[in-house]
């Protein structure tokens, strides 16, 4: 008869976790499962296609005479995140719509807050992985496009004359993609379906930027614009990129719209 061992209290031999760092653990898997599926690498691939044309044309400014029209200009940074809004639509719909919505078919929720986690560490977990693929599109190619131009042109003339440029693109992303991804993870927290929180998603962008154009048509007044998300972001963004701006409405009234969907967004995760 074999022996029956001592199965008495052992001090634990494995490291501890140190708290407040769960959410780093849901952005790395939630990360790894979205670059794993090829239609979402396509899709970031076909993202960055409006960095290489941008490329191109710094390569042709810097490197042939019949192609100065095409140096570089702050105006051109802002034509490109400008740019980048419909791959910023696509992504958000593709990687955020079922962050949250997922979990709760799943019943996946009662699994993570048994947990010693936090509702704000799961929060935050989602809205990380949302967050770096919006940077991703937006940030990244933008700052890259502000190095390449350094590169070919073997100078820091343009940096140095525009030193608010750098500063300009990191605030604009941020604002961008905060009240983005805000939005979208406030949306799948409504849901138990991704589909139907795309829906959302798209009617927030489609039905507030349609519900000025109706005003616009009306009023021949363009201080609606507040109305519309994304005519906010544009409206922000020229103010940040010191752009002349393209509607009536006042800036500080852009920024306080985003703001409120911000806290909205806000108020309604709270309740996940």
């Amino acid at each position: 008869m074999s022996p029956i061992h001592d199965q008495g209290y052992r001090r634990y031999a494995g490291q501890r976790a140190r708290h407040g760092r769960a959410w780093a653990v849901i952005a790395s898997a939630g990360v790894r499962t979205l670059f794993k599926k090829r239609a979402f690498l396509a899709l970031m691939f076909l993202a960055w296609g409006p960095f290489f044309v941008r490329a191109v044309q710094l390569y042709a400014a810097a490197n042939l005479p019949q192609a100065a029209f095409l140096a570089p200009t702050p105006e051109m940074f802002r034509d490109f995140l400008s740019q980048q809004d419909t791959f910023v639509f696509f992504v958000t719909v593709y990687a955020g719509a079922g962050l949250i919505a997922n979990d709760r078919r799943a019943n996946a929720l009662q699994i993570y807050l048994s947990k010693p986690l936090a509702r704000v560490e799961y929060i935050f977990g989602k809205l990380a992985v949302l967050v770096t693929f919006m940077l991703l599109v937006t940030w990244v190619p933008a700052v890259l496009l502000l190095a390449v131009q350094i590169l070919f042109s073997g100078s820091f003339a343009f940096f140095t004359g525009n030193l608010r440029l750098f500063p300009a693109i990191t605030v604009f992303a941020l604002v961008q993609v905060l009240t983005v991804s805000s939005a979208m993870l406030a949306l799948s927290s409504l849901s138990n379906s991704s589909r139907f929180v795309g829906i959302l998603y798209a009617g927030l962008v489609f039905f507030s930027q349609a519900m000025f154009g109706i005003l616009f048509a009306v009023t021949r007044d363009a201080r609606f614009s507040w109305i519309s998300m994304p005519f906010n972001l544009r409206q922000a963004g020229d103010f940040i990129f010191g752009l002349p701006r393209r509607w009536d409405a006042p800036v500080a009234v852009s920024f306080l719209m985003l703001l409120l969907l911000v806290a909205a967004s806000a108020l309604v995760l709270h309740a996940v």
